[in-house]
């Protein structure tokens, strides 16, 4: 069973960058194109972005598109979220997941952006 740990969010004006973890335990963290998701407060968990298995393709919603950066390093199980200029609308509890969803969820990691 594959276990997910995000970590790096914190409180952080609006314009300013901060880089999100995500380390994966298990064996078939390779094997998988991984995605980062979101939740704000009173809404729906909301797909960011999704990187394939070996980092080679990259997809972003359009709200966040040319400001995060997803990328993987295998070796680590870990996948990261760059984020920078970061608006209010940002503020969510991120977590980050297989891009099917398969694992059970991480407690996630806060970010909060402050106007």
């Amino acid at each position: 069973q594959v276990q997910l740990v995000e970590s790096g969010g914190g409180l952080v004006q609006a314009g300013g960058s901060l880089r999100l973890s995500c380390a994966a335990s298990g064996r078939t963290f390779s094997n998988y194109a991984m995605a980062w998701f979101r939740q704000a407060p009173g809404k729906e968990r909301e797909w960011v972005t999704t990187i394939s298995k070996n980092g080679d393709v990259i997809y972003y919603a359009d709200s966040v598109q040319g400001r995060f950066a997803i990328s993987r390093d295998n070796d680590k199980n870990t996948v990261y979220l760059q984020m920078n200029s970061l608006k209010p609308e940002d503020t969510a509890v991120y977590y980050c997941n297989a891009d099917s969803g398969q694992y059970a969820w991480g407690q996630g990691t806060l970010v909060t952006v402050s106007s």
